[in-house]
């Protein structure tokens, strides 16, 4: 099964951002992939990030759910839409949501970024607070495809392993992290976390990128990727706004599970698991 990595330089025209997106959508139909994401922030990178909230839309309803319906059904695509804004309790600040829709159009799910950047980069003078414009999510969130159980997640969220464990309790063989990496953090850290989040999972990982300049004066890293549950890289594009695929094995992720049995073998385990000290 075919799926597909979009990567994009999303600038503040939202009309023209949708216009690109679908573009590339198009592009991985054509390809033959069923399931394609999108990056962080695909629809709308703006001037200020406060700026979004102007955009945000209540779940099911607004222009950019609507293009992405739409966009679904006419490519025949299950379509992991990166994020956009969503409307959260606090008018100023939005939610960064990826909302996920069958070849029918149908909203299948919605996950709400938890992990918020709110950092100051070592050695630099380059500091960001998505808090101040976002408002964080609270629940992981997984959906049923054709590829196999698909753990939502964006950007930041890699640096936080027990969210994947978490997806993986919840039956999870695929992650999705459309992220918008600066630079300067892309250039350090964005492969190596990619592929230590596939290789101690054993699950597949498909994750596009925003890259190059953007109107907030943010620089971003591209360097997209599709990456297997034993850790090797699939696909990889730097730059360019492109439609990255490469072929995934639904079974893959169980089969490598049951001869490799890290995951089984676990002791310190998620919450989910109740406390440490019962006894099977």
């Amino acid at each position: 099964m075919r799926v597909a990595a979009i990567q994009m330089n999303s600038q503040a025209d939202l009309d023209g951002n949708l216009q690109l997106a679908d573009r590339l959508l198009g592009e991985a139909a054509a390809d033959k992939c069923l399931l394609a994401v999108l990056p962080e922030n695909f629809a709308l990178m703006p001037h200020k990030s406060r700026d979004k909230a102007k955009f945000a839309e209540a779940p099911g309803a607004g222009p950019i759910q609507t293009f992405l319906a739409d966009a679904a059904q006419r490519h025949g695509l299950w379509i992991i839409a990166g994020s956009m804004p969503f409307k959260s309790p606090q008018t100023e600040r939005v939610y960064g949501a990826c909302p996920v829709y069958d070849p029918a159009g149908n909203q299948q799910a919605v996950y709400r970024k938890i992990h918020l950047f709110d950092v100051k980069l070592p050695d630099r003078d380059e500091a960001y607070q998505e808090s101040w414009s976002m408002y964080p999510g609270d629940d992981p969130v997984t959906v049923d495809t054709p590829i196999g159980t698909v753990g939502l997640t964006i950007c930041y969220d890699i640096r936080f392993p027990e969210l994947y464990r978490r997806l993986v309790d919840q039956g999870a063989t695929v992650f999705t992290v459309p992220a918008a990496f600066t630079r300067v953090t892309g250039e350090a850290h964005w492969k190596t976390l990619l592929r230590a989040r596939a290789i101690e999972n054993l699950a597949y990982v498909i994750a596009p990128g925003q890259y190059g300049e953007h109107p907030d004066n943010r620089s971003t890293y591209g360097h997209s990727l599709i990456i297997d549950p034993w850790g090797r890289v699939l696909a990889e594009q730097a730059e360019g706004n492109c439609c990255l695929a490469a072929d995934v094995d639904p079974d893959m992720a169980a089969r490598l599970r049951g001869e490799f049995p890290a995951l089984a073998n676990r002791r310190l385990q998620t919450e989910s698991h109740g406390n440490l000290n019962e006894q099977d």
